[in-house]
C-alpha cells in the first residue's frame, strides 16, 4: 500500500486528535504506528491510552509551553533537534506504516525545526509509510508538497470565556 504525506494546521482546536483518530484506525488494521511530539513534554491522558495500545511515543519538549519566541532556550532547541535525528532513523528504519510527527509544523514557527528539514523528511518517506505533520503555521512548500491539507479553523472558542485545558477532553 502506498503511503501520502497528510498535513493538519490551523489556528483551531483537533489536529493532534485528528491524528490520534488516525492512530486507532491504523491499530485496528493492524499497522504499526510511531508518534513523535515535538514541544510536548506535558503529560496528556492521550498517552496513557497509547501506551497501553504499545503505540511508541517519544516526546521532544520541556514541560513548559512556549508561547512566544523569546521563551525558546537552549534546551528547547537541543530537544527539538534531538527529535529531528530521532524521526530521521524512524522513517529510514522502514519499521512503521503510520508516522505522526505533532506539532512538527509549529516548530518552525519557534525556529526550532527548519522547513528544509521537514521537507527534506518528507522526500526520505519509504513509499509505502503514510506521514502525518501537524501543528499551526504550516510551512507554505510543506502545504505544496503534502497529499492531504486539513486546516482547522477556530470559529469559537471557551478559551476566550477564561476556560483553561481540562483533562480527559483537552489533554
Amino acid at each position: 500500500m502506498r503511503g501520502y504525506i497528510q498535513v493538519y494546521t490551523g489556528n483551531g482546536k483537533g489536529k493532534t486528535t485528528a491524528s490520534l483518530g488516525l492512530i486507532v484506525r491504523a491499530l485496528g488494521n493492524n499497522l504499526k504506528v510511531y508518534m513523535g511530539q515535538f514541544m510536548k513534554g506535558q503529560r496528556y491522558g492521550e498517552l496513557n491510552t497509547l501506551e497501553k495500545l504499545g503505540v511508541l511515543v517519544e516526546r521532544f519538549g520541556t514541560d513548559e509551553c512556549l508561547m512566544s519566541r523569546d521563551d525558546v532556550s537552549e534546551l528547547d532547541i537541543k530537544m527539538a533537534k534531538e527529535g529531528y535525528k530521532r524521526v530521521l532513523e524512524v522513517l529510514l528504519s522502514k519499521k512503521y506504516d503510520l508516522v505522526i510527527l505533532d506539532e512538527i509544523c509549529v516548530s518552525t514557527y519557534f525556529n526550532l525545526i527548519t522547513e528544509e528539514e521537514i521537507l527534506h523528511l518528507m522526500k526520505i518517506k519509504p513509499l509505502e509509510t503514510e506521514l502525518v505533520l501537524t501543528g499551526r503555521y504550516a510551512p507554505e512548500k510543506v502545504i505544496e508538497q503534502a497529499d492531504l491539507v486539513t486546516e482547522m479553523k477556530e470559529i469559537k472558542h471557551y478559551y476566550e470565556q477564561g476556560v483553561m485545558a481540562r483533562d480527559g477532553i483537552e489533554r
